[in-house]
């Protein structure tokens, strides 16, 4: 292993999706890559960069020594020890005090998956990133499960037999952010592949024998593109018919090009209600797989859209049903709702105890049918 970088200590990056909330983060890359997509701020002003095998693999033995520590601390009804752990978290330096807390979270939710960082770790080469795989399951043998996140156009450039290597090696799922399936909104935000790029790397994974999780962003066309965009993304996924679709709703935040765009006029961000109606559009536009719809993330206005194609479609149409059956005030109410974390769904304002502080809510900072719609991005903007 060829040494490329000065070790620091134990490395986590800034984002992985939320599904992997109880999941070990290993960093293998710094940053993105690509970096140039219109609605992303995440890794701006960041370096792209490689994490030297060396270094990778002292993080993993980091943590399997915190591991084997924790496990000699564990008291007789299955707790941790905290008195010895702080004793522990004390004795250490800062940057190795990191690598504890990650041990002591990931041992305290069972440690069952681990989330490999940062936005594009597949473009390390194939044979370092099966080393890594395959070291570890053998520190880790008892994990479930081994995710990342990759770009299709990364996905595209390897060869099939590598990504079943990989797969064989332990790597179950892959997460990729399609965000649009049209060629025209692909383009305007600078993503870097087209339709047939994301259709391609997706049949790859999912040939290879990994489960595949794609990404998808009502709003992103604007109010121009909204119908080319909910088309074509449903037709997109309907050709590759990945694993798990995920909703995450559009946010426009500043420092993106996007929010430039947006001041300027040159992107018009669709209302609630308008990407309600795109939402249902994609939904009705999916057709012939079986994949599991999610919107488990604070950012879209139906967290309780969530089941399987097809035998959940309407259930799921239903619920945006259910918001549009309810009059303009009850409407900017649960929007409202919603983004305070109150609300998962429409049925939720029937027997609601927060209705009350909702009303009291917009009455304050005087919300109105007419203006949520700007209370609302501002909301959004905090949980980007």
């Amino acid at each position: 292993m060829k040494k490329q970088d000065k070790y620091l200590g134990f490395e986590q990056g800034p984002i992985r999706p939320p599904s992997e909330a109880s999941s070990l983060l290993i960093r293998l890359t710094r940053n993105c890559p690509w970096n140039r997509c219109t609605f992303c701020r995440v890794y701006k002003k960041a370096k792209f960069s490689l994490r030297s095998m060396e270094n990778i693999i002292k993080d993993i033995d980091s943590l399997h020594n915190y591991i084997e520590k924790i496990k000699l601390n564990i008291t007789v009804d299955g707790y941790i020890d905290n008195r010895a752990v702080n004793n522990l978290f004390n004795s250490l330096e800062d940057k190795d005090r990191v690598a504890l807390n990650a041990a002591v979270n990931w041992y305290s939710t069972g440690m069952k998956s681990i989330f490999l960082q940062d936005a594009n770790s597949m473009i390390i080469k194939p044979d370092d990133f099966v080393y890594i795989l395959e070291y570890l399951k053998k520190c880790f043998p008892d994990i479930d499960r081994i995710t990342t996140y990759a770009r299709s156009h990364t996905i595209v450039r390897i060869r099939q037999n590598d990504l079943r290597r990989m797969a064989d090696a332990g790597l179950n799922r892959v997460h990729v952010g399609m965000e649009s399936g049209s060629d025209i909104v692909l383009k305007k935000i600078n993503k870097g592949i087209d339709k047939a790029g994301h259709i391609k790397a997706g049949l790859k994974i999912k040939k290879a024998g990994m489960q595949l999780s794609e990404y998808v962003m009502p709003g992103l066309g604007g109010i121009e593109y909204s119908i080319e965009h909910a088309m074509e993304t449903a037709s997109a996924l309907n050709s590759i018919n990945p694993d798990f679709i995920r909703i995450r709703t559009l946010a426009v935040t500043k420092g993106t090009k996007l929010a430039q765009e947006a001041e300027t006029g040159d992107f018009q961000k669709p209302t609630d209600t308008m990407m309600a109606k795109e939402l249902r559009l994609f939904l009705e536009t999916l057709d012939g797989i079986d994949s599991h719809i999610k919107s488990d993330h604070i950012l879209n206005l139906f967290e309780t859209i969530d089941g399987k194609m097809p035998e959940d479609k309407d259930k799921m149409i239903n619920i945006i049903d259910s918001f549009f059956e309810l009059d303009p005030g009850q409407r900017a109410l649960y929007q409202v709702g919603r983004r305070m974390g109150f609300f998962r769904g429409p049925d939720d304002m029937e027997s609601s105890p927060h209705l009350e502080r909702i009303k009291q809510t917009c009455d304050l900072y005087g919300v109105t049918p007419d203006n949520v719609d700007s209370v609302i991005d501002e909301l959004m903007k905090r949980f980007v």
